[in-house]
């Protein structure tokens, strides 16, 4: 399957869940910026939990992903199947979230913006 990804804005940041002592995930979704915006929820799983931990509601992301599914029988015998967008890379795009600042800073108009976080 070929590489997947999707550009949006984060919508929602759930906090980590730990399901057992070995396994731990992370659920977010993304808004797409199409005509008709999607909902689209991901899920990371275990030491990828982290790539949320610099990410807040309002960026704008671009979302590398793949995608799962499985079969599931039902204690009746009945068969479902689930499908799951696996997230493994999340990039940070150029429209940061407004925050609010207790004080007013202006930048020349001939200065570029810095992206460095010092």
């Amino acid at each position: 399957m070929s590489e997947l990804k999707l550009v949006g804005k984060i919508k929602v940041i759930n906090p980590t869940q730990v399901v057992s002592d070995k396994f731990s995930k992370r659920e977010f979704v993304v808004e797409t910026q199409d005509q008709y915006p999607q909902f689209v929820m991901f899920q990371t799983t275990q030491d990828k939990c982290a790539l949320l931990d610099g990410i807040a509601q309002g960026q704008d992301v671009e979302v590398s992903f793949n995608l799962r599914g499985r079969e599931w029988t039902s204690p009746g015998g009945e068969v479902k199947y689930f499908n799951t967008l696996e997230a493994w890379r999340i990039v940070k795009l150029g429209n940061a979230p407004q925050v609010a600042q207790s004080t007013t800073t202006t930048t020349p108009a001939n200065e570029e913006d810095d992206d460095l976080p010092f």
